[in-house]
């Protein structure tokens, strides 16, 4: 269930008073424009997925849950395991959410996360691997946007990582006989293998002023924002651009500038969560 996200109406009034407090500095909630609203992680709330977690930024909540299961490898990666990343707004997260398939921005929200993933290498897919060019493991992973108050890009990156963070591989035994596989989901062979954390941050560009992490109200007065996901190591690993607005070439420095030191933060605080 998910459609188009309608943009809030925001009175004149507040919207001038929304300009105002930015261009002193701060958010609306009288955060410095470079902050974070608090982020609280909560592991395991769904008991039947392989594994899940739920992300509060602000008044934000998404939910991430992944299964694990085996099928054929891609005809072009025959070497690899398979990431499927999908994304669903739920009806009750925003009164402007309506029920019906997947449209088009959170089509877009799986493939940054995605795209951040799989560009980066982030997870070993080659060791998901069972039977070369035939069996591997498969990770579905999806995204559910429980409460939408801004930023759902950036919570989804940092759910979608700590989700894989925590994902053990069931025990497995191939029959020699028949190639058929025999799951065990009481037993582990292993963690996943984490090649390295990946974080997104998007900037907002609200009249001439860059932040992040707004609220539903001051992300619906931007005029525009790019999300730009960095890895651990301090590479871009992901760009994409949103809004009717645009960004100079000086602005676009300042977002990549403002990315890699607040993705630094975000892998920080997501490395603690997964110890």
């Amino acid at each position: 269930m998910s459609s188009t996200p309608e943009i809030p109406i925001i009175p004149k009034i507040k919207l001038d008073t929304i300009l105002n407090v930015v261009t002193k500095g701060f958010h609306i909630d009288k955060r410095p424009l470079l902050n974070y609203r608090n982020i609280e992680v909560v592991k395991n709330v769904a008991p039947n997925a392989d594994s899940s977690v739920l992300v509060k930024l602000g008044h934000t909540q998404i939910l991430v849950g992944i299964k694990v299961d085996v099928g054929q490898p891609f005809p072009d990666n025959p070497e690899e395991g398979v990431l499927i990343v999908n994304a669903e707004y739920i009806p009750a997260a925003s009164p402007s959410f309506e029920p019906g398939p997947p449209d088009e921005n959170a089509i877009e929200l799986a493939r940054v996360i995605d795209r951040s993933l799989r560009e980066s290498k982030a997870i070993a897919l080659d060791r998901l691997l069972i039977i070369p060019g035939k069996k591997t493991w498969i990770i579905w992973l999806d995204i559910y946007v429980l409460d939408h108050d801004g930023n759902l890009v950036d919570a989804a990156m940092i759910g979608s990582m700590l989700a894989l963070a925590q994902l053990k591989i069931p025990y497995f035994e191939v029959d020699q006989v028949t190639g058929s596989i025999k799951i065990d989901k009481s037993r582990y062979t292993g963690s996943l293998s984490i090649n390295r954390y990946v974080a997104t941050v998007t900037v907002y560009k609200v009249g001439d002023v860059l932040l992040v992490d707004p609220t539903a109200e001051e992300e619906a007065i931007a005029s525009a924002s790019i999300s730009i996901s960095v890895s651990e190591e301090g590479n871009i690993v992901g760009m994409q651009k949103r809004g009717m607005g645009f960004f100079t070439e000086k602005e676009i420095e300042q977002a990549i500038d403002i990315s890699l030191h607040k993705g630094k933060e975000l892998i920080e605080l997501m490395k603690r969560f997964s110890s």
